[in-house]
């Protein structure tokens, strides 16, 4: 099987977008280190893109990760590191939409 591609949309409680996302980056060294990890990053809107944007607010980012496979991805979710992400960072999520996609 080849790479599969995750796009998590994360809403942030009001207010707590960059204390969510100091957690985040805090946590991305150890999963780009993850075995299958072929790219893992958070993106918000950018400023001043034109009419084209369809912008997701000031209290979501956008998670862009790649994988080398299905077995990555699953090695991923459960892993402790992950776990632990989850916990210490549920309060300040209100809303979250995982992705998954294959190239077409």
């Amino acid at each position: 099987m080849s790479h599969v591609h995750v796009i998590a949309v994360i809403s942030a409680k009001p207010g707590q977008r960059g204390a969510l996302l100091n957690s985040f980056q805090a946590n991305v060294p150890t999963v780009l280190a993850e075995d299958g990890c072929l790219g893992y990053e958070a993106t918000i809107d950018t400023e001043n893109a034109g009419p084209a944007q369809a912008p997701f607010g000031p209290d979501t980012f956008v998670v862009v990760e790649r994988w080398a496979s299905m077995a990555h991805l699953a090695a991923h979710a459960v892993a402790p590191h992950m776990k632990a992400y989850a916990a210490a960072t549920r309060d300040m999520v209100a809303d979250r939409r995982i992705h998954i996609l294959s190239p077409a």
